[in-house]
C-alpha cells in the first residue's frame, strides 16, 4: 500500500490535460503514444478536443529503485461535467492543478480546486504550455501563490507538447501525495466512482478499495441497492483491462459481475463482502443537481422502449444525466431529461445518435412552475404543453434560485447588468481576498436555463464561477407563447416566459424559423401567438415555377390566366400540405441571441 499513489489531474478547459497525461503514459512506458490524447477514446471528445469522460489509467514507475503503481485519473474541463470531477476527487488522495502559462488561474481551476479542497487532496500546481511564446510563467505563479498560498519552489513548470518538467512531476507525484490508509484486516469497503456498459458483458463498475481486500470469485454485495453477485473478475485499468486475482486496500480496479440492469448499479454506491459486511457505505457523495430541463423525444413512436433502454445505458456511463417518462402532443411518448447545462445536453444527443443509433427530437429547455387556478388548486407544470387555459388561470408561481458569482473586480459591472437583465435581485456582495469578489443574487430559474451561463463566461472572459442552490417559489406574471406555422400550433416550440420578454422572444423566433424551414410549394405563415393574440409574424414564401416562360408576345390576359392556375393549385395543395420542422429549427431556437 505504501507504493500506491492515486491523483487525478484537474483544470480549466484547454490548459492541456489530456495532452500532459498522454506524457507521463509515454515516460513511464505505459503505452505507446501514436496520436494525441490517447484516453480521449470516444470519437466525439476527438472531434470537439474536450474531455467528456473522466478516464482512469494505472502506471508503474521505478523511482529511487523502488517501483510504484500510480493511478491516474485525467478529468474534464468544462463546468457542464463538473459532476464527473467530483467523482474522480473522490477516489484520489491528490491532485496535479494544471494552469495555462498564457491564460493564468480561470474559473474552472478555481471551482476544481475548491471541490479537491474539500477532500482533503494534497495539490501539486503545475504552469503547463512553459513553452509557448506568449507564456508568463512568472505572473501565472504570482496567481497560484496567492489562490494557493504556497511556496514559489513548489510549482513545477511543465509543457505538455514537448514533455519538458514530466520527470518533475512524477518525483513530486510519489513524494507530496500521502498513499491510500486504510485497514486490509477490516470488512471491504469499496467505492464505485463510475461505470460503463458492455454489451457482452454486461456492466463494468470502477471502484477504489477503501478498506479489506476483494479476490476473484468473492460473493459480494452493493451497499445501497442491496443486490447479490459474484466477483467474476477484478482486475485493473490500463489502456485495457487487465485480470487480476486480488486487489488490496487503496487498489483502483474494475469489476465485472454479470450485471444485466442499469438500476442496480449507483455511482457512490459501496462493494462489500456478503459474509463479513461493512457497518455503513462510504459518504462524501453529493446528488447531483441538472440545471436544464427538456424533453426528448424518439422520431418513430415505436422506438419508445429502445430509447428507455439507450438512456439507461447512457445514465450509467453519465450518472448525471437524469430522466422520467412525459408525452407531448405532437411528438407522442418520450423523457423529460435534466441535463447539467446546454453543452451536456448536446453531448447527450450527439451520444444517443452515435452510440445507440438513436434518432431524437429535443424540446426547448425549460424548468418546472406551480400553477395556481381560480379554485385554488396547484398543479404542477413541466411543459408548456401541459398548461391549463389562460381563463383558468389566478396566478403562477416561478422557482427562484440563490446565485452566488466569484470573480474579480473588473468584471462586476457587465455581471450585474446581465444580472438585472434577468430579472435578477442584488442580495450582498462579499470581498473574499485581493481582488475577487462574492456577488449574490436572487433570480428566476427559468432565466438562467437557456444561456446565461454562456454570457457570464464571455463577458467575465472566463474569471467567474457560477454556483446556485434553490430557494423557493415566487408569484410572476408569466404568459404561454405558441408559434403557429399555418395556424396548427407546433407545442415542442412553444415555452414559457414573462410578459416583458415575451414580444422580443416571439419575433426572433419567428425570424430564426423563416431561416431554418425550407421552403415548400406554397407559402407558410410562422406567427408567434399568446393566446389568441398574434404577436409577430413571418412569411416563407413558395417556391414556384415560371409558368409564363413559354408565352412570348401576345397578350396580357394569357399570362394572367397561367398565372391564376397556378394559384388555385398553390391555395388547394396548402390545404392539404403539412410543414416538416427540421431538428435544427428546435435547437436553433435556445441559441437565440
Amino acid at each position: 500500500m505504501e507504493n500506491i499513489r492515486n491523483f487525478c489531474i484537474i483544470a480549466h478547459i484547454d490548459h492541456g490535460k489530456s495532452t500532459l497525461a498522454d506524457r507521463l503514459l509515454e515516460f513511464t512506458k505505459t503505452i505507446q503514444v501514436t496520436e494525441g490524447q490517447m484516453l480521449d477514446d470516444m470519437d466525439l471528445e476527438r472531434e470537439r478536443g474536450i474531455t467528456i469522460k473522466s478516464h482512469a489509467i494505472q502506471m508503474e514507475y521505478v523511482y529511487k529503485n523502488e517501483k510504484y503503481v500510480l493511478n491516474l485519473i485525467d478529468t474534464p474541463g468544462h463546468v457542464d461535467f463538473s459532476y464527473e470531477v467530483s467523482r474522480s476527487i473522490a477516489a484520489c488522495e491528490g491532485a496535479l492543478l494544471i494552469v495555462d502559462a498564457s491564460q493564468g488561474v480561470q474559473a474552472q481551476t478555481i471551482s476544481n480546486l475548491y471541490m479537491a479542497i474539500e477532500h482533503d487532496l494534497e495539490i501539486i500546481p503545475v504552469i503547463n504550455k512553459c513553452d509557448m511564446a506568449s507564456a508568463m510563467p512568472e505572473e501565472v505563479e504570482d496567481e497560484i501563490i496567492e489562490l494557493l498560498g504556497c511556496k514559489r519552489e513548489e510549482i513545477i513548470r511543465a509543457s505538455g507538447k514537448t514533455g519538458m518538467g514530466v520527470e518533475e512531476i512524477l518525483a513530486a507525484v510519489i513524494e507530496r501525495i500521502p498513499h491510500p490508509v486504510g485497514d486490509e484486516k477490516a470488512p471491504l469497503q469499496a467505492l464505485i466512482f463510475d461505470s460503463v456498459f458492455n454489451s457482452f458483458r454486461g456492466i463494468i463498475a470502477y471502484f477504489k478499495i477503501e478498506n479489506g481486500v476483494l479476490r476473484t470469485g468473492d460473493k459480494v454485495k452493493f451497499f445501497n441497492t442491496g443486490k447479490e453477485y459474484e466477483a467474476d473478475e477484478i482486475g485493473v485499468l490500463r489502456m485495457d483491462l487487465v485480470p487480476k486475482a486480488e486487489l488490496r486496500t487503496g487498489d483502483v480496479g474494475y469489476i465485472i459481475s454479470g450485471i444485466k440492469t442499469s438500476r442496480e448499479v449507483k455511482v457512490g454506491d459501496t462493494i462489500t463482502h456478503i459474509a463479513r459486511p461493512c457497518d455503513k457505505a462510504i459518504d462524501g457523495f453529493e446528488e447531483v443537481k441538472p440545471m436544464v430541463f427538456a424533453g426528448v423525444y424518439p422520431i418513430e413512436a415505436e422506438d419508445f422502449e429502445d430509447l428507455r433502454s439507450s438512456l439507461e445505458k447512457l445514465q450509467l456511463n453519465d450518472a448525471s444525466l437524469t430522466f422520467q417518462p412525459e408525452s407531448s402532443l405532437a411528438l407522442g411518448f418520450g423523457f423529460r431529461c435534466g441535463f447539467l447545462g446546454l453543452l451536456h445536453m448536446e453531448i447527450v444527443q450527439e451520444r444517443l445518435d452515435r452510440e445507440f443509433g438513436m434518432n431524437v427530437i429535443t424540446t426547448v429547455p425549460n424548468v418546472s412552475y406551480h400553477v395556481y387556478d381560480k379554485q385554488g388548486h396547484v398543479i404542477e407544470v413541466h411543459n408548456p404543453g401541459s398548461m391549463p387555459e389562460i381563463t383558468m388561470i389566478d396566478h403562477i408561481e416561478e422557482p427562484y434560485i440563490r446565485a452566488s458569482v466569484i470573480t474579480t473586480t473588473n468584471y462586476i459591472g457587465p455581471i450585474m447588468t446581465l444580472c438585472l437583465g434577468k430579472r435578477g435581485e442584488l442580495v450582498k456582495q462579499e470581498y473574499i481576498s485581493g481582488n475577487r469578489v462574492e456577488i449574490f443574487y436572487d433570480m428566476p430559474l427559468g432565466e438562467i436555463v437557456i444561456d446565461f451561463y454562456d454570457k457570464l463566461k464571455s463577458i467575465s472572459k472566463g474569471y467567474a464561477s457560477f454556483d446556485y442552490h434553490a430557494n423557493g417559489f415566487r408569484p410572476s406574471k408569466l404568459v404561454k407563447l405558441d408559434i403557429l406555422l399555418n395556424g396548427e400550433p407546433v407545442d415542442a416550440l412553444s415555452t414559457l416566459t414573462h410578459f416583458d420578454n415575451a414580444y422580443d422572444l416571439g419575433r426572433r423566433m419567428c425570424e430564426k424559423l423563416k431561416e431554418l424551414i425550407p421552403r415548400q410549394q406554397f407559402e407558410i405563415a410562422i406567427q408567434a401567438a399568446i393566446g389568441a393574440k398574434i404577436i409577430a409574424r413571418e412569411t416563407i414564401k413558395a417556391v414556384r415555377k415560371d409558368v409564363t416562360a413559354k408565352c412570348y408576345g401576345g397578350d396580357v390576359s394569357r399570362k394572367r390566366k397561367l398565372l391564376e392556375k397556378q394559384k388555385r393549385g398553390k391555395k388547394r395543395m396548402k390545404q392539404i400540405g403539412n410543414v416538416e420542422v427540421p431538428q435544427k429549427a428546435f435547437l436553433a431556437v435556445l441559441k437565440l441571441d
